[in-house]
């Protein structure tokens, strides 16, 4: 009977924060960036980059992100694969994609899901670190969601913020930021140092 009643509370609450949600919606507008995501800096950090791989126009059309940024940053003979998409406005049954569905949809197959954290500002953040393979290739993923105000792992906690902001400030901007690197200890310790970069650089974009 407790286990019912917790429930029942807990779907009232949903469809409280749902209603709430649906009734502020015609308040909320886009969100454009301060500043856009080409603006990222080519050399970061001894990161020299060229441009990453274009994705197709079905791609681009399941993304539904209002900008994106696709470049592969090389420095010592080393790769890195940066992917951060953009979303000004998310609405009702949209959200940004997660790595967890795009990764295993081109072929990847996810290994291990783990969490690390990156020194930013007074703390240290968290983020995602799958390890993931396809046939011989191993590589590393890092991604988190990135707003204004918030740097978030865990994808319920992100659907969470997202309702929360919609409803205190009639915004739901966000963005997905990925790197893949090799599957290595060098290669994952340059991958948190370039992490610590781009979150700098996404807040410089964010205007905060």
């Amino acid at each position: 009977m407790k286990r019912a009643s917790v429930l029942a509370a807990f779907t009232a609450s949903i469809l409280a924060g749902t209603l709430l949600a649906s009734l502020t919606a015609e308040n909320r507008k886009p969100h454009p960036l301060a500043r856009s995501l080409d603006r990222i800096p080519i050399e970061i950090d001894g990161w020299i980059a060229s441009p990453g791989r274009v994705p197709g126009d079905r791609e681009l059309e399941l993304l539904g992100a209002t900008s994106y940024l696709s470049r592969d940053y090389h420095r010592a003979r080393r790769d890195l694969d940066l992917f951060i998409s953009y979303y000004a406005l998310q609405r009702a049954g949209e959200s940004m994609h997660t790595p967890k569905n795009c990764l295993p949809a081109a072929g990847w197959e996810i290994l291990k899901y783990d969490e690390t954290k990156v020194p930013f500002g007074d703390r240290a953040e968290r983020i995602n670190k799958f390890t993931i393979q396809n046939g011989d290739a191993r590589a590393l993923v890092l991604y988190w969601y990135q707003t204004k105000d918030r740097i978030i792992a865990n994808e319920y906690e992100g659907k969470g913020f997202l309702l929360w902001d919609a409803m205190t400030k009639g915004r739901t901007d966000g963005a997905v930021v990925r790197i893949i690197v090799a599957d290595n200890a060098e290669a994952a310790n340059d991958a948190l140092g370039f992490a610590r970069a781009i979150l700098s650089e996404m807040k410089l974009s964010f205007g905060s």
